[in-house]
């Protein structure tokens, strides 16, 4: 298995962010265009209030962060949770930037996914958990829980299992989902591989290696049949170069920019990709 580490060097100098981490944290939540209260997003082409997601307005997600920032700085020299040095200034900034605000980043974009979706079976072995908006996302190799806490935190409708093969780490995760008051959150102990079948309809994940045959099987393993995978990716180029491997293992891809607060001189995108089998193929791109 093709294990997730979180990003450790980026091959640059590191970054020196223009305010202290709180303050990054304030302003780059905002400028992702989070909601002052909590509010609602229909699902397009709707008018059932059952079909409307969740979203929980900007001081509770920053609060549920905070605290989130402060049990990744208590516990990461333990379980070897992120690359940043969570104990000094530059390395929170590095936390709140390279992590959280990239984590969020798309969440408009996760949410066009989610409505996207057509799932033409019932979901499998945590469908009894599925929340009242009806979708499940798995975050595959969670690690420390990114990018699934953060969604989860601006999501409270929806259900996100973190899959993580560490058991030290999933201790963590479950520590935090207490701790945050998460109730949409479920961790599943297990290597992407041998995770339930067909049990989300949309996998998100941070930090895989270059996508190959075995690993794209094993997170479509995962995904319901008209559900997709959603990768949080760097460069175009790379990108497309990616893609062109494991063409016979997909029907199409579509690449979004994304800006990151504080980032903007960094390329970054989320790919979506369906299934060769998916019943429900992407064509604004191919392979």
């Amino acid at each position: 298995m093709a294990k997730k580490t979180e990003v450790r060097n980026t091959g640059s100098p590191m970054h020196q962010f223009p305010w202290e981490s709180s303050v990054l944290l304030q302003k780059g939540l905002r400028a992702l265009g989070l909601p002052d209260s909590d509010n609602t997003l229909p699902v397009p082409g709707t008018s059932d209030a059952c079909s409307e997601l969740s979203v929980r307005g900007l001081p509770s997600v920053q609060e549920r962060i905070e605290t989130y920032m402060k049990e990744l700085e208590l516990f990461n020299a333990v379980f070897d949770l992120v690359g940043a040095e969570t104990g000094t200034d530059q390395g929170r900034s590095d936390l709140v930037v390279r992590h959280i605000l990239d984590s969020l980043a798309p969440w408009k974009d996760i949410a066009a996914s989610l409505f996207a979706t057509v799932r033409p079976k019932p979901l499998t072995h945590y469908s009894p958990k599925v929340p009242e908006s009806g979708y499940v996302v798995a975050d595959a190799g969670s690690g420390a829980g990114f990018p699934g806490i953060p969604l989860a935190i601006v999501f409270p409708s929806v259900h996100f299992v973190l899959v993580e093969r560490m058991s030290k780490r999933c201790a963590f995760l479950e520590n935090c989902a207490a701790i945050l008051g998460l109730q949409n959150v479920s961790v599943c102990n297990s290597e992407i591989e041998k995770a339930p079948e067909a049990f989300c309809d949309l996998a998100v994940f941070r930090a895989f290696r270059p996508l190959e045959h075995k690993i794209i099987c094993s997170l479509f393993r995962m995904v319901s049949a008209g559900g997709f995978l959603a990768a949080w990716k760097a460069k175009k180029d790379k990108i497309t170069e990616e893609m062109n491997g494991v063409r016979t293992d997909i029907s199409g891809w579509v690449s979004m920019p994304v800006t990151v607060p504080f980032l903007e001189h960094e390329e970054r995108h989320l790919v979506l990709i369906a299934s060769a089998a998916s019943p429900n193929p992407l064509q604004q791109e191919s392979c």
